[in-house]
C-alpha cells in the first residue's frame, strides 16, 4: 500500500512571510507587519512601525511582485498543490470595512489563476498570523466577539470571489497557538495577570465559532469545497515513565487536542469542564453556539509538523507558555536552530489524529530550516535537507499503510522565506535559494538547491523512489 493517485504532493507558504508590499495597492498593516528580526520579535510588540528597525515582512521575498517566476520556477517539481494564505488586510485594510479592496481581491485572483495554470491546486488558509492591525487596535483582538463578524464577512468576500478557482480552504493558522504565540494566533495582548487564561479561551471560543460559520458558510456558496482546520501538532513525550511525566504530558497534549476535538467533532471536550472550575473561567457563549459549533465541523484535519518535545512534571500547562521545546532528548539530533528531528513522530500524530477522529488527514507543514551555503562551484549541497525529507516522506507512507487517510504532504518552503519564529532569513526551508540576508540586503536572485531535483524524483514517482542519488561526498555534511 502506497501514496494514492491523486495524492497531493505539493509546498507551503504564508502571505506575510513572502509577498512583501505591506502597503500596496490599498493593502492595511497587520500583526506580522510590526514583528521585527531577532529571536525576541515576539516580545513587547509595539502595535506600531519604528523606522529605526527592520521588519522582514514589508519586503519578505517580493512574492507579490515576482509570484509569476517564482510559480514557473517551482512548476518543474511537478507540485500537484500549492498552499499560501490571503493577507486579510489586503481585502480588508483595517478588517471592519463592508466593502472589500478589489486590488487586495485581483492579486489572489491571479496568483490562482497562476497556480492552476501550472497544474498546482490553490490550498488557502483564510487566516495565518496576519490580522489587521486595526482589529487588535480598535476591538482588542479575538477575545472580543465582534470579530466573528468581520471573520464572517472577510470569508463571504473570498469564498464567493474564488469559488471556481479554490476547493481547499483552512481557517485558521495553527489556532493552538493561541497559548504560546497569543498576539500572533489570536490577536490579543497578554499581560501578566490574572485574566490571561480568560482572555485566551475566550479569544479560542470566538475563533472556534468564527470557523465553524466559516464551514457553514463555505458549504452553501459550493458544496465542493473541503475546508480544513490547522493545528501545530507536533507531540509531546513524557521525560521518563514516571507516572506523573506520563500524565502531565497527556493534559498538556489535550491543550491542543482541544481545538481539534472542537472542530472535528464539534462539541466541547468534557475534561473542559475541570478546566473551566479550578481555573475560574467564565467563558461568555450566546445562544446558538453550540449548535454552530456542531453544524460547523471541518472536512480534515490540517496539521504542521517539524519536532517532536519532551515534558516533565512541573512545567506549564496552560497559559502563555512561549515556544515548546521542553527537555533535551538524547535519543535524536537536533538542527542547528535545537529543534530535535523525529522522523517516528510524524507517524505517531498521523495515527493519534486518524484513530480520534476517522477523517482525512492533510500534512500542511513539513520542513527543515537550515544555514545553506553556496559552494564554490555555485551549488548548494543541502544533503541534510534531503535526508530530513526522506525519513518523513517514509513515515507518511508507513503511516498510510497503518490505515490512516492522508490527503497529502506540502513542504514547508520549497522557496526561502522569512522565518516565522525568528524573522531571519539565514534560517532556510526551500528547494529554491532566495539570495537575502537576515539585515535585508541581498538581489533576491533565485537558484535551485540540489534538494529541488530529489523532490522532484519523489513527486514523479509518487513517492516510491526514495533514494538519494548522486551524492558529492566532498561536500557531505
Amino acid at each position: 500500500m502506497g501514496f494514492q493517485k491523486n495524492f497531493l504532493w505539493g509546498g507551503a507558504i504564508a502571505a506575510n512571510q513572502a509577498e512583501g508590499a505591506y502597503d500596496e495597492d490599498g493593502k492595511g498593516l497587520s500583526i506580522s507587519d510590526v514583528l521585527s528580526v531577532g529571536k525576541g520579535r515576539f516580545d513587547n510588540i509595539k502595535l506600531e512601525i519604528d523606522e529605526s528597525k527592520y521588519y522582514p515582512s514589508h519586503e519578505a521575498i517580493d512574492f507579490y511582485h515576482t509570484y509569476k517566476e517564482d510559480l514557473k520556477e517551482l512548476s518543474d517539481l511537478g507540485m500537484k498543490c500549492f498552499r499560501t494564505s490571503i493577507a486579510w488586510s489586503r481585502i480588508f485594510p483595517n478588517g471592519d470595512e463592508n466593502e472589500p479592496n478589489e486590488k487586495g481581491l485581483e492579486f489572489y485572483d491571479n496568483l490562482f489563476d497562476e497556480m492552476i495554470k501550472y497544474g498546482m491546486e490553490p490550498v488557502v488558509t483564510i487566516s495565518h498570523f496576519e490580522t489587521p492591525l486595526g482589529l487588535i487596535k480598535n476591538y482588542g483582538g479575538w477575545k472580543n466577539r465582534k470579530l466573528i463578524d468581520f471573520y464572517e464577512n472577510y470569508c463571504n468576500a473570498i469564498f464567493k470571489r474564488y469559488k471556481n478557482k479554490v476547493k481547499y480552504w483552512m481557517t485558521f493558522n495553527e489556532i493552538n497557538h493561541a497559548h504560546t504565540l497569543p498576539l500572533i494566533a489570536a490577536a490579543i495582548e497578554i499581560k501578566e495577570d490574572d485574566t490571561k487564561l480568560q482572555d485566551i479561551y475566550q479569544a479560542s471560543h470566538n475563533m472556534l465559532v468564527a470557523s465553524a460559520k466559516a464551514v457553514i458558510k463555505g458549504h452553501k456558496i459550493n458544496k465542493n469545497f473541503k475546508i480544513g482546520c490547522m493545528l501545530s501538532l507536533s507531540p509531546i513525550y513524557p521525560a521518563s515513565c514516571k507516572p506523573e511525566d506520563v500524565f502531565e504530558s497527556y493534559q498538556l497534549r489535550r491543550r491542543s487536542l482541544f481545538y481539534s476535538d472542537i472542530h472535528m467533532l464539534g462539541e466541547y471536550p468534557a475534561y473542559f469542564e475541570r478546566i473551566i472550575s479550578e481555573n475560574h473561567l467564565n467563558i461568555h457563549m450566546e445562544y446558538g453556539d453550540k449548535e454552530i459549533l456542531k453544524k460547523g465541523v471541518c472536512d480534515y484535519v490540517g496539521f504542521s509538523y517539524y519536532r517532536s518535545s519532551l515534558h516533565e512534571v512541573g512545567m506549564k500547562i496552560l497559559g502563555n507558555t512561549g515556544g515548546i521545546l521542553g527537555k533535551k532528548n538524547p535519543y535524536l539530533k537536533e538542527t542547528k536552530w535545537g529543534w530535535p528531528i523525529d522522523s517516528l513522530g510524524l507517524r505517531y500524530v498521523c495515527n493519534e489524529l486518524y484513530d480520534r477522529y476517522h477523517k482525512p488527514l492533510f500534512i500542511v507543514e513539513n520542513g527543515l530550516g537550515a544555514s545553506d551555503e553556496i559552494e564554490t562551484d555555485g551549488k548548494i549541497y543541502d544533503y541534510e535537507r534531503m535526508e530530513y525529507l526522506k525519513k518523513h516522506v517514509e513515515m507518511v507512507k508507513e503511516a498510510i499503510k497503518d490505515g490512516c487517510e492522508i490527503m497529502g504532504y506540502t513542504w514547508w518552503g520549497p522557496i526561502d522565506i522569512v522565518s516565522a519564529g525568528t524573522g531571519e532569513m539565514k534560517k532556510r526551508y526551500g528547494f529554491v535559494y532566495v539570495d537575502k540576508n537576515n539585515d535585508g540586503s541581498g538581489t533576491l536572485k533565485r537558484m535551485r538547491k540540489c534538494s529541488y531535483d530529489y523532490y522532484k524524483q519523489i513527486i514523479s514517482t509518487n513517492g516510491e523512489d526514495l533514494e538519494i542519488k548522486e551524492r558529492v561526498e566532498k561536500y557531505e555534511k
